[in-house]
């Protein structure tokens, strides 16, 4: 019964719910609730419940319908992603459990420093300098991977030597988010952000070097 909303983009949705039509939340929310899950599985690697996140990305869909301001804001679209990224990281954030999680991906040493897509993501090769990339596996010599067997160690050097900072921005960037998303997410600007992904780098690779 909500078909009809289709022909409508979201702007004009929000603008007709706040005149009333309360429908549209319903609708909306259903509309983004696939956003929600991607975006809970993606995080399910720091930690917590999968249901328990979705229903946190659910909150932040709706703050994003309520807050929504077309005159200051992007399209609904990334804005609601953002909203929805926040709110699940900030509840992975109180659980307390990100510091347990399986970190396990793979390190490529090797070749250039790759290259990155339109949104700052760093696209997948072998000759990627260093790829992070969540339950990596690899057959590759040129590749070493961290397994679980020695994560109590790789997670000791990672408290040691990252900052706060460059620690939230490897966590959400092992979750398959590029820097410019990372910014947004953690609300710092896109340059120091993708600074702190190359010392992330830097640092990694001379931890798997040593």
């Amino acid at each position: 019964m909500l078909q009809h909303y289709e022909n409508s983009t979201d702007e004009e949705l929000i603008e007709r719910l706040r005149d009333g039509e309360e429908q549209i939340m319903e609708y909306l929310l259903d509309k983004y609730k696939n956003l929600v899950r991607s975006k809970a599985k993606s995080m399910y690697i720091l930690g917590g419940d999968t249901q328990d996140l979705v229903q946190e990305g659910m909150i932040g869909l709706f703050k994003a319908i309520r807050d929504y301001d077309a005159g200051r804001d992007a399209s609904f679209y990334t804005f609601a992603q953002l909203c929805v990224s926040r709110n699940i990281y900030s509840a992975v954030q109180k659980s307390g459990r990100q510091k347990h999680a399986p970190l396990n991906f793979y390190i490529s040493i090797y070749g250039s420093e790759g290259s990155r897509d339109g949104d700052g993501n760093l696209e997948s090769s072998f000759n990627g300098a260093i790829d992070l990339l969540a339950d990596g596996e690899t057959s590759n010599p040129e590749e070493i991977f961290i397994s679980q067997e020695n994560m109590e160690q790789l997670q000791k050097y990672i408290e040691e030597e990252l900052s706060a900072f460059e620690t939230q921005v490897l966590e959400l960037h092992i979750t398959g988010m590029g820097y410019v998303e990372i910014a947004k997410v953690l609300g710092r600007d896109e340059k120091s952000t993708d600074n702190a992904l190359q010392r992330i780098r830097t640092k990694l690779k001379k931890y798997v070097r040593c």
